[in-house]
């Protein structure tokens, strides 16, 4: 508890009218004015019972309650009032939690968990035994970014600190435009871009509002546009970023190998095409569908592994090949959305390690879609365009 000394006050003028009093209207002086330490909205100083710490591997709620006089049939009732607001068993190893009580005699009257910065739990011990959500306000500020690259995005980001966040909400952005797969030493970026923080601490990073990225010489925008009918990244003419399919399915990962009619199979020991792409990744990671579609193939065989296949269009299919396993639901007929998770990273099948061999099919043949270029769609309205232009122009 902070103590503060002031010499006296106006009595129609509070010294501290809130816990949040500016220090800066106190004068030093004869008696003491007590500021309450402030967490989770209790003013902590006034509970006899204050114990803090973090959940421990195969430590249940009631471990924690009992442990402090809570019976069994009161943290039952707990438990079941509480699961439409919070389901007690998602309880993580190492998320904090706090428990107070004003008598440090009989059972608390609070237990608090902090499962992340942005939100905590507040279960009530007494009388009605209720959980309930507080969420933290986040403040938003807009702040830029821009630099060249040296090895990788992600490393260029993360040397300024940004980390690894930022990186992924800009490819996010450009992901219709840019193969991030191919950045070069010496390309260019910039962004504007949410930065979140909660009561003056960094904490995320919210929308990335504008993007730009030179690569050989081509210039690549994103511009976020939110309009009530029109909604979405936009380039800098207007037209949609969103061109039908994403350049790759997996993210955070390399290309291991390329589209190649003549390559020399690592297990058959055989020159055999390999008529698809291969991104390496670990195991685990999500695999996306490439664009919208539905699913006409989910199964296994003996080389593709667990592999699914999409229907697009008349005109285009996509298939992944060697999943460790098939995201819930993904099942022939079923119908997915660009960026939808279609299976995880694996290497069943002919495989050496953990990948996904991308495959496309045009007009019924095996193609490389790194080399595809599909007709730009078309720009928002003429009517709307203006609007998107101040935006473009403010960014």
């Amino acid at each position: 508890m902070a103590v503060v000394f002031a010499q006296g006050w106006d009595q129609n003028r509070p010294v501290a009218s809130t816990a949040r009093a500016s220090l800066d209207n106190v004068e030093l002086g004869a008696f003491p004015i007590l500021l309450p330490t402030l967490r989770y909205g209790f003013a902590i100083d006034t509970f006899q019972l204050v114990q803090e710490g973090e959940i421990q591997p195969n430590q249940f709620l009631a471990d924690l309650l009992t442990a402090h006089g809570v019976d069994y049939p009161s943290i039952e009732r707990l438990v079941r009032n509480a699961k439409p607001v919070f389901d007690v068993r998602q309880l993580r190893v190492h998320k904090p939690f706090l428990i107070l009580g004003r008598d440090s005699t009989t059972a608390p009257d609070y237990f608090i968990y902090e499962p992340s910065v942005f939100e905590y739990f507040v279960f009530h011990l007494k009388d009605s035994l209720y959980a309930e959500r507080i969420e933290r306000p986040i403040d938003r500020a807009i702040k830029t970014y821009g630099g060249r690259i040296e090895s990788s995005l992600w490393e260029a980001l993360a040397h300024d600190g940004l980390g690894y966040e930022l990186a992924l909400k800009l490819e996010d952005a450009l992901q219709w435009s840019v193969d991030f797969h191919h950045v070069l030493r010496g390309d260019e970026f910039k962004i504007v871009y949410e930065e979140q923080s909660i009561e003056g601490k960094p904490v995320g990073v919210g929308r990335v509002m504008a993007a730009w990225y030179k690569n050989l010489g081509t210039e690549h925008y994103a511009i976020w546009f939110e309009h009530p009918e029109y909604e979405g990244y936009y380039d800098e003419q207007g037209r949609p970023m969103d061109k039908g399919f994403l350049r790759a399915p997996v993210k955070y990962s390399r290309i291991s190998s390329r589209y190649n009619p003549r390559r020399f199979h690592p297990i058959l020991k055989r020159v055999r095409p390999h008529l698809g792409t291969d991104y390496a990744a670990p195991y685990g990671t999500p695999i996306l569908a490439v664009g919208d579609g539905v699913v006409v193939k989910a199964g296994y065989t003996r080389g593709n592994g667990n592999y699914v296949k999409i229907k697009h269009n008349d005109t285009y299919q996509t298939q992944y090949l060697h999943m460790q396993k098939f995201a819930r639901g993904i099942r022939p007929g079923v119908h997915v959305k660009q960026g939808q998770v279609i299976g995880y990273v694996g290497s069943t099948g002919l495989a050496t390690g953990p990948h996904v061999c991308f495959r496309f099919w045009k007009n019924g043949r095996q193609v490389n879609h790194l080399r595809l270029t599909f007709p730009p769609p078309k720009p928002l309205p003429e009517e709307v365009l203006p609007e998107f232009f101040k935006v473009r122009d403010a960014y």
